[in-house]
């Protein structure tokens, strides 16, 4: 698959992508919390590390800004928007970079899991920039522990899908280092 433009298969994949993601995120959401108020196992990431592995950071960004933005807007709480926006695009940049310097030396979960983390600690401390209070760094330990836990959960079931779908339905793509030699 072309990393450099979007055709029309590329971008009806990144909805398919994307639809996914939030839908998954809407299911998600109809559950209660995991232990703390507000934490859930992020299932949704699953189709934006998809896009990472699939294509490159700048697909799988859309893919995160697509499901968040939609994401608010359908669960009716459009102003967790700023938490979920700035926490999918850091955990985005830190997938990113690892699959661009780190990977295959670190393993998709690897990757999955300093995402999770990332993720869960910039939206803590965007709620406290936001509130003025930093009562909540008191729940970093227990984010940073749900963020391995879900991380490590999104990375294997990822990593399973892309090991266990037959290989033509990813058009001989496995993973992103695979990416540069294949054409649309």
């Amino acid at each position: 698959m072309s990393k450099g433009r979007f055709t029309a298969k590329k971008i009806a994949v990144l909805a398919l992508l994307s639809g996914l993601a939030l839908v998954t995120f809407i299911i998600e959401n109809l559950f209660p919390s995991m232990l703390i108020p507000g934490a859930r196992p992020g299932l949704a990431n699953i189709f934006s590390l998809a896009a990472l592995i699939m294509y490159s950071p700048v697909e799988a960004f859309i893919v995160v800004a697509v499901r968040t933005v939609l994401g608010s807007v359908f669960a009716g709480n459009v102003s967790a928007l700023l938490y979920s926006f700035t926490g999918g695009m850091v955990s985005m940049a830190v997938a990113s970079l690892l699959m661009y310097t780190a990977h295959p030396k670190i393993s998709v979960m690897a990757v999955s899991v300093a995402s999770a983390v990332a993720h869960n600690i910039t939206q803590n401390i965007v709620f406290v920039f936001l509130s003025g209070s930093t009562l909540m760094l008191g729940y970093m330990p227990y984010l940073i522990l749900l963020g391995i836990l879900s991380g490590a959960v999104v990375g294997g079931v990822t990593t399973l899908v892309f090991r266990g779908v037959p290989i033509n339905i990813f058009e001989k793509v496995i993973w992103r280092k695979e990416i540069n030699s294949t054409n649309d």
